[in-house]
């Protein structure tokens, strides 16, 4: 006679792998959510507005140290005049983004280099003022 076995289906799932895939995935995301900032880091004032549609835009940024970027790429001002006539045939809206720390005068002379160019749509670009009510 053979001896019977008493064995019995395992009904339970282990969750301990689902765990460890979970945890993978959330390190993964955690470190690749930075990354996935595009453009050049600026320090925006904050203002009441509504938010722009999601275009595609030429962007002229202006960092703390008067540092001029076209698109994410550095220019000088005195290239800018030029670069924005080629634009203002193609795309005539511009946003502009400037740090809160620049000066008033670079940003209202970079103003006018964008007017000078022919274009008449010029956007300014802030952060969303926080109200806690």
């Amino acid at each position: 006679m053979t001896p019977t076995r008493n064995r019995s289906v395992m009904s339970e799932i282990n969750v301990t792998p689902l765990v460890d895939v979970m945890l993978v995935l959330l390190i993964i995301f955690m470190v690749t959510a930075p990354l996935l900032q595009q453009g050049v880091d600026v320090n925006l004032p904050k203002a009441k507005g509504r938010s722009l549609p999601p275009e595609e835009r030429v962007s002229i940024v202006i960092k703390k140290g008067g540092e001029i970027y076209l698109n994410d790429n550095h220019i000088s001002l005195a290239e800018l005049p030029q670069k924005l006539a080629a634009i203002s045939k193609l795309n005539p809206n511009v946003l502009l983004k400037a740090d809160k720390d620049v000066p008033y005068g670079l940003v209202v002379e970079v103003m006018g280099e964008v007017k000078e160019a022919g274009i008449e749509k010029l956007g300014m670009i802030t952060e969303p003022k926080i109200s806690l009510k």
